[in-house]
């Protein structure tokens, strides 16, 4: 009884090998005859009993399924069941259908690359691109650059969410960015260039037209990664997570004063000015002849009740970039700012004639001391605000010929 039970099933295996096989064949015919639905109606029949099917039937099942796939433009579907192929092929040690699928699959990859390519370039279609970038990378996953591409597609688009998804896959997958780039000296001219890929530049080298052969590691995107999504962050309003991202990269890249500089923004949109201005210290190490640092420094301080300090940041300004009206203007406004407190002295002593009159004497001297750096900044950049200022301050100082001409000035630009 035992041998008849045997008997039976190892008949029912030989007739479930001898049904795959025609399957298979009927697929070869259907994609012959240029009948793709009827060849993937037939895929999908075989799809649930093809594990059970011996090697070389699951190895042309993966092949005709990929080909079936790609006639109907679904590359995703058909990659899978290519890169599937491959793996199932590598690990039984018998390659049947892998070259033959290999061309077909790098086709793929070429023809939606190309159109990702042209619709950023030539289209500047940046959404689409974006699309057709990811799709490429889906195709060959070990193309990682084509992520990248999607992401800063997408960015391009303002398509924030979409950009923000393929940025954390990349650092997911760990996307440097690195590229091995091959260079070598040009005889003619004495420099080196980048001549592309290793065959092209011993090519060059061997033709005698280039000596000298290296080859260089370029440097990493992380950190504009992370940087792309702070700035997205910031875009969408998400102040917490921009700085999250920013701080990061600056990880990565501790010199970077780009990213120090857009994390010192963050915090000024918080209202955080001690945190801004301790990154403005740093900014100023890194960078200590950039005029616009020691303003932005003379800012924080002036706010935060250092006028001494900020009066020091401002001239520092000027002394790099003479022409800095801002600053020039800046300067005025923390002179003139010890004007509250010598009011509100007079005020209380308007019956002590000889001390409201020190005090109007005080008043005289820091208006003095303001005047040049006011004058300055309207002479680089007049506006209703520097002529109403000096209005005021000639009109004080008793400068009656100026107090008339700006004056008018103010009349006529009001």
């Amino acid at each position: 009884m035992k041998k008849q039970v045997l008997a039976i099933s190892l008949g029912l295996l030989t007739l479930g090998s001898f049904a795959q096989k025609r399957e298979l064949k009927s697929i070869e015919k259907a994609l012959k005859n240029k009948d793709v639905a009827g060849a993937l109606t037939k895929v999908n029949s075989l799809e649930e009993t093809i594990e059970s099917a011996d090697d070389k039937y699951k190895s042309k099942f993966y092949f005709l399924k990929g080909k079936v796939y790609s006639t109907q433009n679904e590359y995703v579907k058909a990659a899978a069941s290519f890169n599937k192929l491959f793996d199932f092929e590598k690990k039984i040690g018998k390659e049947r259908y892998s070259s033959d699928a290999r061309p077909m699959l790098d086709e793929m990859v070429q023809k939606v690359s190309e159109k990702a390519i042209n619709l950023y370039n030539k289209d500047k279609s940046y959404k689409e691109a974006a699309k057709y970038f990811y799709l490429t990378y889906e195709l060959s996953p070990r193309d990682t650059s084509f992520a990248y591409n999607a992401a800063v597609s997408a960015t391009q688009a303002k398509d924030y969410d979409t950009a923000i998804k393929y940025y954390k896959e990349l650092k997911k997958i760990g996307y440097t960015g690195k590229e091995v780039q091959y260079f070598a000296t040009n005889k003619k001219n004495g420099k080196e260039e980048n001549l592309g890929s290793k065959a092209q530049r011993d090519l060059m080298v061997k033709s005698g037209q280039y000596i000298k052969p290296v080859q260089k590691v370029s440097e990493g995107k992380q950190a504009g990664m992370i940087k792309n999504m702070a700035m997205i962050y910031k875009e969408q309003g998400k102040t917490d997570e921009a700085i999250a991202a920013l701080s990061e990269a600056r990880k990565a890249e501790p010199n970077n004063l780009n990213l120090l500089l857009n994390e010192a923004d963050m915090y000024v949109k918080l209202g955080q000015m001690d945190k801004f201005g301790a990154l403005m210290n740093e900014a100023v190490s890194l960078d200590p002849n950039n005029p616009t640092l020691y303003y932005n420094l003379g800012v924080v301080n002036f706010n935060q009740g250092r006028a001494k300090e900020a009066i020091g940041y401002y001239k520092k300004a000027v002394e790099l970039k003479p022409d800095y009206s801002d600053a020039y203007m800046n300067l005025s406004v923390v002179i003139l700012d010890q004007e509250k407190e010598i009011v509100e002295e007079m005020n209380k002593n308007l019956s002590n004639f000889k001390k409201y009159d020190e005090l109007a004497l005080k008043q005289k001297n820091v208006y003095k001391e303001a005047l040049p750096y006011l004058e300055k900044a309207d002479s680089l950049n007049r506006n209703l605000e520097t002529i109403k200022s000096l209005m005021s301050i000639y009109e004080v100082l008793e400068m009656n010929d100026k107090a008339k001409e700006f004056r008018d000035l103010y009349k006529s630009m009001k």
